[in-house]
């Protein structure tokens, strides 16, 4: 079908064609169906929503994704025709008996997950699968060289390219942009990129980007280490594991994370990007991802993985019971990392946690012997060194460390309402307040920590302080906080 073409300034995540209900009727398609537009010569894959009103008979509207797909071409008029179902449709039947897939099967899949073949309700159907039917260690392997495959692979000239990653879960845990700075400063080669937030507050990226561009193209990626030794970019702008970031995307609206995904989501990451020997930081206890037995196991199943893919792994597990730092959201977040890298009045759990890791790494990579690790962090970052290497790594990405810093313009402080001792902080409550007040996208929101676990309070002292853009999320916030209770004081 032959249709008059709109280009309309949204972002959608995704290619997104919106048809006309007359149009989408005579090619027999409804909204999330996948149909092929044909442009001179080329063929793209878009995603269907159904519309009225803004478009007429004869016409069509597509997002900025395929607007940018379809760069270069004249636009007046598309071809628009049905997909056929994707050949994996039919693959994902395994899962009802919980057979096993093939190398061939999951690359099939990955590849139709990556050309937008597959409708989220398939995503979420081999997901579903991933959680109910226990994965095969050859399987994992599979699937994380399958999304290596479909995505870019970066090399490095180096001998040595270390890595650290946490499984996150918990709050204001903003550790890599200290342990990159003390590691690099130290002469390790350490391309570091992050994700965006899914369910917390700010991811690294988030963070970064409130004083450095992140999303640098892979050619960036490589002129900034090869200046520096290190960055600090977000993922998703280098075409690193795409199937990986729209599993991921389906798993946050299914709320799971299956546990052999979680392994080949990291892994294949660290594969794309280069990685040599890698970190993996494990929080476990009540509020985080895992259980401590649940960690010790997941920590094997990381080192068995590596050692298949040609990986030195290395697992650590921290206590996850509460947020790390005061600050929860991007801005509040990067005060934190700052006053650790520049020793001015550092949140101590932040800087021994960062220390810790940094001297894991240095420990693992070779630049410290057995149990010295953890001084010659402490001494990179004592010196100066630490702080000095971050702003180069900073200055080299187009950044600027000494951006000034301002929180949200309306904030409210919560204080204690009786003498007591903090018993319990709940990282998933303290995440979702945060997100309420506008995080990850009000850089500036988020929420301040006065207290930690085991602390003293007294009636009147503040608990915590809320920042947001706006005044009716920081009322929202507000209310959150008074129903859920996610600090408790006895």
């Amino acid at each position: 079908m032959r249709l008059r073409l709109h280009i309309l300034k949204i972002s959608t995540g995704k290619p997104v064609i919106f048809l006309h209900e007359s149009s989408a009727n005579k090619m027999g398609v409804h909204t999330g169906d996948r149909v092929i537009i044909k442009k001179n010569g080329d063929s793209l894959v878009a995603v269907v929503d159904l519309v009225k009103g803004f478009i007429k008979k004869g016409e069509v509207a597509i997002s900025e994704e395929l607007d940018a797909a379809l760069k270069g071409h004249n636009k007046r008029y598309i071809k628009v025709f049905p997909s056929e179902i994707a050949e994996s449709s039919s693959i994902l039947q395994n899962q009802i008996k919980c057979n096993e897939y093939s190398e061939k099967d999951l690359e099939k899949i990955m590849s139709d997950i990556v050309n937008n073949l597959l409708t989220e309700a398939e995503i979420a159907y081999f997901i579903s699968g991933m959680v109910h039917c226990k994965s095969s260690i050859k399987e994992i392997i599979y699937l994380i060289n399958a999304i290596v495959k479909t995505g870019t692979r970066i090399s490095w000239p180096y001998k040595i390219v270390a890595d650290k990653h946490s499984i996150g879960g918990i709050a204001g845990n903003r550790t890599t942009p200290i342990v990159v700075s003390i590691c690099a400063s130290a002469g390790v080669i350490m391309p570091k990129t992050s994700s965006r937030a899914i369910t917390s507050a700010a991811g690294t990226a988030d963070t970064v980007e409130s004083i450095s561009p992140v999303s640098l193209s892979v050619s960036q990626l490589k002129k900034v280490v090869h200046k520096t030794g290190a960055c600090l970019v977000w993922g998703g702008s280098l075409g690193l594991a795409p199937a990986d970031d729209k599993l991921i995307r389906v798993e946050k609206l299914l709320r799971v994370d299956p546990e052999s995904q979680l392994l080949a989501s990291i892994l294949a990451k660290k594969v794309s990007v280069g990685s040599t020997h890698v970190l993996i930081d494990i929080p476990f206890g009540d509020g985080a991802k895992v259980s401590k037995a649940q960690g010790e196991k997941l920590g094997q199943l990381f080192v068995s993985l590596g050692k298949k893919l040609g990986l030195k792994i290395k697992t650590v597990l921290t206590d996850g019971k509460e947020p790390i730092g005061h600050g929860i959201g991007p801005i509040l977040e990067m005060k934190d990392v700052l006053k650790v890298l520049k020793q001015d009045n550092s949140p101590q759990d932040l800087e021994n946690k960062s220390l810790f890791l940094a001297g894991t790494i240095l420990e693992l990579v070779g630049k410290a012997k057995k149990g010295q690790g953890i001084i010659k962090a402490r001494e990179l970052l004592h010196s100066g060194l630490a702080y000095k290497k971050f702003c180069e790594i900073i200055y080299a990405q187009g950044g600027d460390p000494k951006t000034w810093l301002q929180e949200a313009k309306f904030n409210h402080t919560m204080v204690s309402k009786h003498n007591g001792v903090i018993k319990k902080i709940d990282n998933k409550d303290i995440n979702y307040l945060a997100r309420i007040t506008g995080c990850p996208l009000d850089k500036s929101a988020g929420v301040y920590l006065y207290k930690h676990i085991r602390e003293y309070i007294q009636e009147g002292e503040k608990i915590l302080t809320l920042f947001s853009e706006s005044k009716q999320k920081l009322k929202e916030a507000i209310k959150f906080f008074k129903k859920h209770k996610p600090i408790v004081i006895k």
